[in-house]
């Protein structure tokens, strides 16, 4: 799969992703940094990237509609800090990445992932 992540996500995910064998970017490395949401979104959507993101704005369907976009993750923590960030995405990437996630919009919580 191809994904972009956001630049409120570390870049150390990339690796990761290019580590389980799928084609990764960052925003950052797009010169998008801090660029507005819909940028970010058409961005993303050019390249047929499913966005990874902790950016509530992204998730909001009325903005950015299903349609609009190749697919978004958005990662929704309790705590805040790199180092959780990190962790929290880590401990639920494998079972993120097998699911279908192209076209739509997939909420990753603490409690559970759903998909809007």
């Amino acid at each position: 799969m191809r994904f972009k992540l956001d630049e409120n996500l570390p870049v150390e995910l990339v690796t990761d992703l290019r580590d389980l064998g799928h084609d990764a970017d960052t925003v950052a490395n797009e010169g998008l940094r801090g660029a507005a949401d819909p940028a970010i979104v058409d961005a993303a959507s050019a390249a047929d990237r499913i966005l990874f993101t902790l950016d509530k704005g992204i998730a909001n369907l009325q903005r950015y509609p299903i349609h609009q976009h190749a697919g978004v993750v958005l990662f929704r923590l309790d705590t805040s800090g790199r180092g959780a960030v990190i962790a929290f995405v880590r401990e639920r990437l494998h079972k993120v990445l097998e699911m279908h996630l192209a076209g739509r919009l997939t909420v990753v919580g603490p409690s559970g992932i759903r998909f809007r």
